[in-house]
This record gives structure tokens, sequence and C-alpha cells, in this order.
């Protein structure tokens, strides 16, 4: 087709701003004849300031920011000011090239930016009171949508002279093709697309090379007025606007007369793609998170993220993710409650890396993202945070297999009263033992002796990030009343899976500039590593939540496979929180149930079987061996007592015991010393009754033997 070859001016001489200032000054004159010398000086200021329109970086098409998964192909998302995929002009259909050029600009490829004749015709029309009619030709539409769109509604001939310059500028630097397919790239076709590609997909949900010429005549017909003509909005409009279209077209001799009534003919056919306005594309709660941390955890600008054309590439896992959104979604099923909600965090203990998030069951009904606390806050952990209770004493030197704290309920500590679970009394159990039954006056006792700054400190140095106000909740701390996030907690129990490690979080790993250019890299992990923990003190933790999966409350965890298993159970109140975290050697997950409204409790006892679910799904997928943790001895355990005996040592216990075992014998004694008494008692009470009887009934005997004698006598 003859219009899309570039019609070379031989000859164009370079202009200058003078220059141009007198083509102005004539068309001016034309108009106003009374223009003289003040005109001329007035024209020249205008063109003092002009913004750069050399390079390439003013012809700024929004280059969107792309965020990738970790096998750096799965796009996650597209963060744009504006939503647009430039193509180039053999990408789009010939219908649509042909429908712009006859609409917009008919002479393109006849005039030198600034179509002079068109100025005159439409400068005489409307000093006659015609219809209203403009003459920017494409070149300068696209001058006035990059180059000058700060001064974009400016009415004024400033603005229109610069426009008309530099728009002669552009064409003495740039093909016209070229210059056609920037105008295509950029211009706004409404319900927030730029750029004919992201048009045709907004529209009709294909490419633009796929158009039909009734769609081109469509399209083309939107940007002189991109609401108005938004065939999702005003479909009259834009038929309206199409039929102005598809006349230009034929008058331009681009479609023959069967072409025009065929495409008249067709009715409004629209395949609207909706586009998500926060530009996420997949996997919306792990996507949410990493779009938080760009805005505030880098150094970047809102135009870097949105126009600056980024790639982003981070940790998560697509299988990952899918097993950690199936084992959700099945835990829903499983409960049959519209309101409850599960979320999850899963952490690699080996690097810290951010695998999956699932924040509920519909991140676009409320942006609330639980696993991270986006949109709102954390939900209280329960028993969970036990954990660092637990952990605190080991690194005290307290032996949790031999140590013993007082379970017996109610208890009061602090001046707050509380119970274990029904109130059970445990009586007197191993740290590891009232860890497994997750008893709350055990624990209560534990924190009150060993520390609840102590213990706060050590779920800061494991990993959890929420200001956790000890001083407000006192002994308290050790049930999980404060909000902590899953994501948290996931990377809490990644660093005692690891053996004492922590990684600092990480969900992306490189940023790159639009050239490919690296500005940001984490590197290796191990440069974000901190050992916390012995592998010793590790190590005891490990076997302590252990026996919750294979003794405890945490039964629902264990894996069909074999696979050791470590982990916490949690609730909150009433029920309306429970939890649950868990670790292999290789996976660290912290889980959350619940009601998001606080409204109902939770129909079902534990969480574990989220990660069971989760675990083994991974683990068949990515072939990752069943593995026990690292043993290693027990860390340097040191003899603990305490007056209170809130928590005792294995001396302290013995002696205890067997102080019980004695009071317990001696009254068992003097209960049997007592019984023996009663009983001899009981035998001489018996034997003297007997005697009694004995002695009546011979009395008895005597007295009838007496009487028949006396009868016999008188007879």
């Amino acid at each position: 087709m003859s219009s899309r070859s570039v019609k070379r001016r031989p000859g164009v001489r370079k202009r200058r701003p003078m220059a141009f200032v007198l083509s102005f000054l004539a068309v001016i004159i034309i108009a106003f004849s009374a223009a003289g010398v003040a005109a001329y000086a007035t024209v020249s200021s205008w063109f003092q300031d002009l913004p750069d329109y050399e390079s390439p970086e003013a012809f700024n098409t929004s280059l969107p920011t792309y965020v990738y998964a970790a096998d750096r192909t799965t796009v996650l998302a597209r963060f744009q000011l504006e939503y647009r995929e430039p193509v180039n002009l053999d990408q789009i259909s010939e219908s649509l090239i042909q429908a712009t050029i006859a609409t917009e600009d008919a002479r393109f490829y006849e005039h030198g930016g600034v179509d002079y004749y068109g100025v005159m015709r439409a400068l005489a029309n409307n000093l006659a009171g015609g219809r209203i009619e403009g003459a920017s030709t494409i070149t300068q539409q696209f001058v006035r949508n990059t180059i000058l769109a700060s001064e974009m509604d400016d009415i004024t001939l400033k603005r229109k002279a610069r426009e008309m310059f530099i728009a002669t500028e552009i064409e003495k630097r740039h093909s016209k093709d070229d210059i056609l397919n920037m105008y295509l790239n950029t211009i706004n076709y409404g319900a927030g697309a730029h750029g004919i590609e992201a048009a045709s997909r907004r529209y009709f949900s294909k490419s633009a090379n796929e158009l039909t010429l009734a769609e081109a005549a469509l399209l083309a017909g939107i940007p002189q007025s991109p609401t108005y003509n938004d065939p999702t909005l005003y479909p009259e409009n834009a038929l309206n606007r199409r039929a102005i279209v598809l006349a230009a077209m034929l008058r331009e001799h681009y479609i023959s007369q069967e072409q025009y009534d065929a495409a008249m003919a067709e009715p409004l056919a629209l395949n609207p793609q909706v586009t998500r306005e926060d530009g996420i594309i997949a996997y919306p709660y792990f996507t949410s998170y990493v779009r938080e941390l760009l805005y505030n955890n880098y150094d970047l600008s809102e135009a870097d993220i949105l126009r600056g054309g980024l790639r982003v590439y981070t940790t998560l896992d697509i299988t990952a993710q899918q097993a950690a959104e199936n084992a959700c979604r099945q835990k829903l099923d499983s409960m049959g409650n519209g309101r409850m909600e599960v979320a999850m965090a899963a952490v690699d203990p080996k690097t810290g890396y951010v695998k999956a998030i699932v924040g509920g069951s519909d991140y676009d009904a409320s942006q609330v993202n639980i696993a991270t606390g986006q949109g709102g806050a954390g939900r209280p952990c329960g028993s969970v945070f036990k954990t660092f209770t637990m952990v605190t004493a080991i690194r005290q030197g307290i032996n949790p297999n031999t140590t013993h704290v007082d379970c017996s309920s109610p208890a009061t500590v602090d001046g707050y009263t509380l119970e274990n679970y029904d109130n059970t009394s445990y009586g007197d159990r191993t740290i590891a033992g009232a860890f497994a039954i997750s008893s709350n006056t055990g624990f209560v006792r534990l924190i009150s002796s060993i520390g609840v700054k102590q213990t706060a400190q050590t779920a800061h140095d494991l990993g959890v990030t929420t200001d956790l106000q000890e001083d407000i909740a006192g002994s308290t701390l050790t049930l999980g009343v404060q909000n902590i996030t899953p994501l948290e907690l996931a990377s809490a129990v990644a660093t005692i899976a690891d053996g004492g490690v922590r990684h600092d979080l990480c969900a992306i790993t490189t940023i790159e500039d639009k050239d490919g250019n690296v500005i940001f890299d984490w590197g290796d992990p191990e440069n974000h590593a901190t050992r916390v923990l012995s592998n010793e003190e590790a190590y005891a933790a490990q076997r302590v939540m252990m026996g919750v999966v294979q003794g405890g409350t945490g039964g629902d965890a264990a894996m069909w496979n074999g696979q050791q298993v470590a982990g916490k159970t949690g609730t909150s109140e009433d029920y309306k929180d429970i939890s649950f975290v868990g670790i292999t050697p290789h996976i660290a997950a912290g889980i959350w149930v619940g009601d998001p409204t606080n409204e109902t409790s939770v129909n079902a006892g534990s969480c574990g079987d989220v990660f069971s679910w989760y675990a083994s799904a991974l683990m068949d997928a990515e072939g990752i061996p069943v593995e026990d943790f690292p043993q290693f001895g027990d860390p340097p355990y040191s003899v603990y007592d305490d007056a209170s005996h809130q928590i005792m040592s294995e001396e302290t216990y013995q002696k205890k015991k067997a102080e019980e075992e004695r009071k317990k014998k001696e009254e068992e004694a003097k209960r049997k010393a007592e019984a023996e008494a009663a009983a001899k008692r009981k035998a001489e009470e018996e034997a003297a009754a007997a005697q009694r009887r004995a002695e009546e009934e011979a009395a008895r005997r005597a007295a009838e033997e007496a009487a028949k004698s006396a009868a016999a006598a008188s007879r």
C-alpha cells in the first residue's frame, strides 16, 4: 500500500526557530492583518524554553514495570501509569493504519509536520462561521501527547506555535512510519488503554494485527474524545464515530462502497478484556506484597515503578504457591463455613526466600492480606507463641526434657487468673510435656520465671518484627494475645528449622532497569544470615516441637511419607483464631484459620492438616527427599531451680516427687491403720452385740422353760 511507504520530500532544509516564527506569523497575519512588530516579538519569546525533543526520552511511552516469579518467566504484574503495550507498525492491522490516516491526517505523507494547507482551510472555515474544525496533524498530536503533555490543556496560540515547531523538527529526525508507529503506541483510546495494542486487547481481546475493518474503524474514532467515544460506556457515540471514520476511509479511497456498507452493517460486537487497575496479573497476595516492598523498601520513585520499564525478579515458587493455595482451599472446603478464611506464608529455611503467600480466598473482595498484614493487622497466634518461651528457656540453659512446670489449673500469675483448656489440671509436667499439651498455666508460670522481656527478645531474634509491647502483655505474652502475621511466624520457625541461623526475609532477588542494568541484587542469601541459636539449641527446640506432632495437639500435621515434622498449634480466646507453625529441614510455614470479622468461632480443632497437605504436595512435586533434622547433642544445660517452684530442676522435681510419695505412703498407712482400727472396733461391737443377743436368747428360753414347768406343776 503506497500510503504506508515514507514519501520522503527531497531537499528539505534545516529550519531554525526564527524561520518558523516567520512562517507562523504569515499565517497569523493572514488571519489578523493588524499584526506587526509587537506580534513578532511575542511569538519569538514563545520558543525560548522549549522542552527536549531530540532525546528518545522525550517520547516517553510510560514503559511498564514487569514483576516475575522465581522462574524469571511467569509474569506476576505489570505496573504502569497507563495501560499500554508498544508494538511495531507491522504488528498493526492495515485497516487501523488506514482508518487513522483517513480520519486524523489525510495528507500525513505529504506535509512536513504541519499541514499549512489544512491550517488555512480550517482557519477560513472557522472565520466564515462554518463548523469548527482543527488542523492538527498526526505529528502534532503525537507532540501534544508526549513532549508537550504538560501543556495539553492550554488553548492558546503559544502552545499551538510550540507544538507546530516541534512537529516540524520531529519530521526531520524521524521517518513517517516511525512517527506513525510512535503515535499509535501513545494515543489515548479510552478506558485506560494507551496505544493501539492495549486498546485492541481492552475492547476486543485480540491483538492489533487481528482487527477487522469495522473494529479498526471503531478504535480509530475513539481518540477524538476518549471518554465519550468509549464503546463500553457510550455505544451509540462509538457507532456514530465509527460511521464518520468509515466515510473518511471511503472518501480517501481506502475502502470500496461494498466494504463500507458491510462494515456499517456490523453490530457493535465487543469482547472486553478487563484489566486490573493495580496491574496485578497473577497470585495477588504475593504480588501485592512485592508491590508494597517496591514502594517502601527501595530507592525507587513512583515514576520509576510506573513508567521506568523495570524488571523485578521475585522468589515466588509457582509449585509452592499452587500447593499452598490447594491446601488452603481444601481446608476451607472441609469446614463448610462461608465466613472462614485460611491464610498461609511459606519460607525456605535455608535462604529466607518467601516461597508462597495465601492471604485469603478472594483478594478482590477486600484486598486485605492476612498473611502479611497488608490492608489490616495480623491476628492473634495463640499458643504458637509458646514456641518462643520454650526456646528462651533453652537459651537460658534450662533442659525442656527434665525441667518441670506446674500445670495445675487455674493459676494466678502477675495478678492474672487463667485456666487450661476445660480447666484441666495436668500437675507437674516437663516443659516439653507442657508444650505438647499446650498448657496455658504451665507456660504462664514459665515465662514469669524466665522473663517476659527475654522471651520477646527471642521472638525478635528468630524473625518476629512486630512490636510485642511486652510491658503491656506481661506474662500473657506467651499465650499469643498480640497480633503477629503468618509470614513473621514462618520466618521465625524457619530459623529453628535451619539450625538456628536466621535468614532475612527476601521476596525480591533482582531489579533491572529498562536497559537491563542491575540496579538491585540481593546476592548470596548467606550474606543475609545471622546465627541466633547454636545447632544444639535449635535441635533441642526441634525435638520439643516434634512432640506436638507425634503425641500432642498437632497430630494432624503428621505426614504419610514419614517425614519428620515439628510444629506448634495455637488458638485464641473462644476459638476465634487457630494457628499452626510447621517445619521440616526444607520447609517452614505459618498458617492461620478464622473469621476475619471475628464473629464466628472456628469449627476445627487444629490447622496442622494444612501444613501436612502443603508439605506433602510440595515434596512430591519438587522431588524433595524425606530427611530427618540433623542431630546434635544437648546444649550445656545448667541445674535450674526457682524459689517459687514455678519451674523446677530435675533434682528439685525428684525431691518434690519423693516427698509427695512419702506423704502419700504415710497417708495410705494412716488410712490403713484407721481402717483396721475401725474394722476391729466393728468386730468387737459385733461380738458384743452377738453376746447380748445370745444372753437375751438364753434368758428368753429359760423363762419359757420356767413357765412350762410352772404350768406342769399346777396340773
